[in-house]
């Protein structure tokens, strides 16, 4: 055989192979992968698309597949919208994409923590608690490890599904987001990327009002000026602590409190050592809402120079600002807390009764 020939037929030869890899590899591909060629059963249009029952696409596209699962679960679990759950997310940290400090470890200017972005006493006092223990808190174990790590993203996104439904979640959902971040322009945010990521855009119905405060701790107060008082101090929560502070923007801890009397045209020390000595002293388990709780706090402080104050807004709570690194004013409890000096009742002093008398006449 001639070399030119050999060479035609070596040619005609790999031809062929070709064209029988082309045919056959279609009919391969059916065989082996039907649910991608249209072989075998259709499935659901859902499972097709690729994403859970519900989501839109922005929501598949946007969330990364583990937290989807997480929103989903836990919202689930705890009677909770999945989508507000997930807009919680996106907002505070992009579903755990952010490299901004406090989301991975740490926390941030504000002392928040963790993918959903808790404050470290808000969660249980540390970030990272044995379960089962007593604690005050949301921490949560999501993914039975037996710890509750605000880091997790499973126990975080558990830990937020029971802060928004202990608020008023699934039904007032936007008053269980102020809660959660007391802005309004925080709350439109996360509603607006929730309808984003629900396939039919429900997120809620909205209350009918949008509350200052709490109206279930301003009722605590034992009459309208209290009541005033009470308002003015509960406003200000999520504004920061600033040592020297008296607002409108920050406060320290007897600023909020010196202002909130001032609201109602009541003069009291503006400091805590001033404050301290000038309301009435009043008993452990006596003290009622619109009563001041004392502190030792640190060098320079003691039971007769208590350098921290909070105000009673209810038994057991009390709103402060306590300290730059504490995070922003909120309600805390302090019967937990080491250090108490004292109660005192500020309207009970001579010279705010004389205040109170002279609002009546006039």
């Amino acid at each position: 055989m001639s070399g030119g020939r050999a060479r035609i037929i070596l040619v005609l030869a790999v031809a062929g192979i070709c064209l029988v890899t082309l045919v056959m590899a279609p009919m391969m591909m059916v065989s082996t992968f039907p649910s991608f060629t249209g072989g075998g059963d259709i499935p659901d249009c859902e499972e097709s698309a690729g994403r859970p029952a519900g989501a839109s696409e922005t929501a598949t596209s946007d969330i990364p597949p583990e937290y989807l699962e997480l929103y989903r679960e836990h919202g689930e679990k705890v009677g909770v919208q999945w989508n507000v759950l997930a807009g919680v997310g996106k907002r505070e940290t992009d579903h755990g994409r952010s490299t901004l400090p406090g989301v991975q470890s740490g926390t941030n200017y504000a002392g928040a923590a963790g993918p959903m972005q808790f404050l470290i006493s808000t969660w249980g006092g540390k970030a990272k608690i044995k379960i089962p223990s007593e604690f005050n808190g949301y921490a949560s174990d999501g993914d039975g490890d037996g710890w509750a790590d605000v880091y997790n993203p499973a126990d975080a996104i558990l830990g937020a599904a029971k802060m928004l439904k202990r608020n008023g979640a699934p039904e007032d959902v936007r008053r269980a987001l102020f809660v959660y971040n007391r802005a309004w322009w925080y709350v439109d945010q996360v509603m607006e990327v929730a309808g984003k990521y629900a396939e039919d855009g429900e997120v809620g119905t909205p209350p009918e009002a949008e509350p200052a405060c709490d109206p279930p701790l301003v009722a605590a107060a034992p009459d309208d000026v209290v009541a005033q008082i009470l308002s003015y101090a509960l406003a200000q929560r999520g504004k920061p602590y600033l040592w020297g502070g008296t607002g409108p923007d920050a406060f320290d801890c007897s600023g909020i409190i010196y202002m909130a009397y001032r609201s109602v045209g009541l003069s009291i020390p503006r400091t805590t050592f001033g404050q301290w000595p000038f309301g009435v002293k009043v008993e452990a388990g006596q003290e009622q809402a619109g009563d001041l709780v004392f502190f030792n706090a640190g060098p320079g402080t003691g039971p007769d120079r208590p350098g921290h104050v909070g105000m009673v807004v209810s038994p057991g709570k009390m709103v402060e600002a306590r300290c730059r690194l504490c995070g922003p004013i909120k309600v805390t409890s302090y019967r937990t807390r080491t250090g108490i000096v004292g109660f005192t009742r500020p309207l009970q002093n001579p010279a705010i009764r004389a205040q109170l008398e002279l609002r009546e006449q006039g």
